[in-house]
């Protein structure tokens, strides 16, 4: 298990769908660290709450004790930092099967489609919030309710925005699925909208 492991980087840390997840695991006690090519408002919250951050990709930036890095679809493969990780044995997961293992730890809500995630997974997370249900919760955009884009909860639910771009989303085992619209998107992985709807 993908949890068992509290060393984690994440390369590509400031981007809004690694930063919320990076933000959970710290809340959860986790080492993280990572790496981005600019500083933002995401990468100085993550340091505040304790979380290591490097401005740049360099292979010295993946701490000693990491057990875990964790990259996105943005990453390319000859990224020094996945390419130390690799000649050091250590796990390398793209960031859904880490997202993947929090949402079905728990009643998992993964809310996917080609318009409106990021409202939907908002209002979810927000009515769950009021209803005192305590969700975790992992937005692909910042919630002024939640003063950022993820929180950890102690409840049972975890609210995770689902990127359908690549079909990553598929290892994500939720107990509800909202699915906004289907329309043809993301031309160079899906070829047809039959292959969306697949």
């Amino acid at each position: 298990m993908l949890l068992d492991k509290r060393g984690v980087h994440f390369i590509g840390i400031g981007g809004i769908g690694m930063s919320g997840i990076a933000i959970v695991l710290l809340e959860m006690g986790y080492h993280v660290s990572g790496s981005d090519l600019e500083s933002n408002d995401l990468t100085e919250k993550i340091k505040r709450m304790g979380g290591e951050v490097f401005k740049g990709h360099a292979p010295l930036n993946i701490p000693k004790d990491v057990e875990l890095v964790v990259y996105s679809s943005s990453i390319s493969k000859d990224n020094p930092e996945l390419v130390i990780a690799k000649s050091r044995s250590i796990t390398v997961v793209h960031r859904a099967a880490l997202l993947a293992e929090l949402l079905n730890r728990k009643k998992g809500i993964a809310v996917t489609g080609t318009h409106g995630k990021t409202t939907t997974t908002s209002l979810i997370s927000v009515m769950l919030e009021n209803c005192n249900l305590d969700p975790t919760v992992i937005i692909g955009g910042e919630v002024d309710r939640f003063r950022g884009n993820a929180k950890l909860g102690r409840g049972k639910y975890v609210v995770a925005e689902a990127d359908e771009s690549d079909s990553s989303f598929l290892r994500f085992r939720p107990s509800y699925s909202v699915i906004t619209n289907i329309e043809m998107e993301h031309v160079d992985h899906f070829k047809t909208l039959k292959a969306v709807r697949t």
